[in-house]
């Protein structure tokens, strides 16, 4: 199933399930959805997307945990060794925007990078989640690109304020519940931009995988559901590349995630 959340004109932001190009509200938001561990039976009416506002699928997640240096070959091009625990970073929630908003670049970087990365969002919560029950305790899956001013990130060892400038966490376009999934750890993925393909991985190469890094994290945070967990960025970042390729206003993004969809987000200069 592919849940969105959306917005009619004046309307509040409202939870919808997505079949055909057709858009049928589900009468609750995300989280509420989410938290209720089932979603309920479409009976409002339909609307095409084309007249409808895509949101985020999860537009204030409680949390939003990022994991650093997760693929094997984005390890390689950093010239870092393979981390034996999690590289565990977040960004704000209310950095979150939708499909098709704009990635707003700031006037303080001169390092603005892009991350394509595959994210789980938590439905049933938890502590000390262990790792062989760990999937029963994820809802669905949906794309990020973990934006990145790599001025600010370098700057400190904290790599917080380089991740977290406003507009940084583009996530969407829908929320792909578990189940549509059969393995979400043999996915293609991707990012373009201009046409020229500069991310291209599969999340086998994931150094943690879903069950560790639930294991991991509750180990020390309790998980909360629409908590969203996005897993890392394969190799191909703008910084890493000879010379750098670092987002310029007129940029499009388009991540692209196998099984879920594509994320696009134009790119333009902050006033």
């Amino acid at each position: 199933m592919h849940l969105v959340t959306f917005r009619r004109s004046v309307a509040p932001p409202e939870a919808g399930v997505l079949v055909d190009s057709k858009v049928t509200g589900l009468g609750t938001d995300m989280l509420s959805l989410i938290a209720s561990e089932r979603v309920p039976e479409a009976s409002g009416p339909s609307y095409d997307l084309a007249s409808i506002t895509l949101m985020a699928p999860v537009p204030r997640p409680p949390k939003l945990i990022c994991v650093g240096l997760n693929y094997r070959d984005h390890v390689i091009e950093s010239k870092m060794e393979i981390p034996k625990v999690p590289t565990i970073f977040n960004k704000f929630p209310n950095v979150v925007i939708g499909p098709g908003e704009p990635i707003v670049l700031p006037k303080a970087s001169e390092r603005p990078d892009y991350e394509a990365e595959f994210a789980f969002v938590i439905g049933r919560g938890g502590r000390h989640i262990p790792a062989n029950r760990a999937m029963e305790h994820v809802f669905g899956y949906t794309i990020v690109n973990d934006v990145s001013a790599r001025d600010f990130q370098m700057a400190t060892t904290q790599w917080l304020m380089g991740k977290t400038f406003d507009t940084f966490a583009p996530m969407g376009p829908w929320l792909v519940t578990a189940d549509e999934i059969s393995d979400p750890h043999a996915l293609d993925i991707s990012l373009e931009i201009g046409g020229q393909t500069l991310q291209h991985s599969n999340t086998r190469e994931l150094i943690f995988r879903i069950p560790q890094l639930v294991e991991f994290i509750s180990t020390v945070v309790t998980l909360e559901p629409g908590d969203v967990v996005s897993t890392g960025t394969p190799s191909g970042v703008g910084a890493a590349r000879k010379p750098p390729r670092f987002l310029r206003p007129g940029d499009e993004c388009i991540v692209r995630v196998e099984g879920i969809g594509e994320l696009r987000n134009p790119v333009v200069a902050e006033r």
